[in-house]
């Protein structure tokens, strides 16, 4: 079983714990240096700042109960702050390190118990844009020539009996999701796919992975299919082979 990869968090933790931990220190100094009615009103709101830092600090079942409510307020600090990474340039950095922050959590959570209902996510874009092969229609019918990552992917399904989802459209992503009631989500998306899949459905732990665009769009896109192995094999309970015509595809909408 490979490693989980090395995953750089340290920009979204930094600006997320930082920023806070900075303003309540200061808070603090103004207060012991004031007097009177606004010293109160600074010690408050040194207090309220460790306050909105303490939630980053949950891990494992601790993290999980007030998963929806943390992962919204993260992202929040992630929309807030893009527009200004976005300017010099780090857009692309500071989402993939809010991912990276994401994954190392929800590592945390199935460290000592691994899922046991989990659903892989994956966009249509893997597949060649030349390739006729209908894999919305049914995954196994990708022709498996090696030419992209869906004919690495289809036979490692088919040994180790995985769930899996292939789309062309998040809200059919989601939905799948949401029927599915997985008790863990491996998706693969390009990062603005990623941030959003990650506000949609906080109910459920998601671990991520970015996909590499070659073109500079979601057109034949690329994925680490070792990365993918080795969060399944971490993250999830071995499951028994499952037979081809048990692969359940997204339904084509008009």
């Amino acid at each position: 079983m490979p490693d989980l990869p090395t995953e750089r968090y340290g920009l979204f933790l930094a600006v997320r714990r930082g920023v806070p931990l900075t303003l309540a220190a200061a808070l603090m100094a103004l207060a012991m240096l004031g007097r009177g009615w606004a010293q109160g009103w600074l010690i408050l709101g040194a207090v309220a700042c460790l306050g909105e830092v303490w939630p980053s600090f949950k891990t494992g079942a601790t993290y999980l109960r007030a998963r929806a409510a943390i992962q919204r307020w993260d992202a929040g600090w992630v929309w807030a702050l893009r527009p200004l990474f976005r300017r010099i340039g780090l857009e692309d950095a500071w989402i993939l390190s809010f991912c990276a922050w994401n994954n190392r959590r929800v590592r945390a959570v199935f460290q000592d118990r691994k899922a046991r209902r989990a659903l892989i996510l994956l966009p249509h874009c893997i597949q060649m844009a030349k390739c006729k092969a209908e894999v919305l229609t049914d995954l196994s019918n990708c022709y498996e020539c090696g030419l992209c990552p869906v004919g690495d992917f289809l036979p490692l399904q088919l040994t180790l009996g995985w769930e899996s989802r292939i789309t062309n459209r998040s809200h059919k992503a989601y939905r799948e999701a949401r029927e599915y009631r997985p008790d863990l989500i491996v998706a693969v998306s390009c990062t603005d796919r990623l941030l959003k899949g990650l506000v949609k459905l906080t109910e459920v732990p998601c671990y991520v992975i970015p996909l590499e665009l070659p073109h500079r769009m979601c057109v034949d896109t690329l994925f680490s299919v070792p990365h993918l192995m080795a969060a399944m094999g971490h993250l999830v309970e071995a499951r028994e082979p499952q037979a081809a015509d048990r692969i359940l595809p997204l339904r084509r909408e008009a």
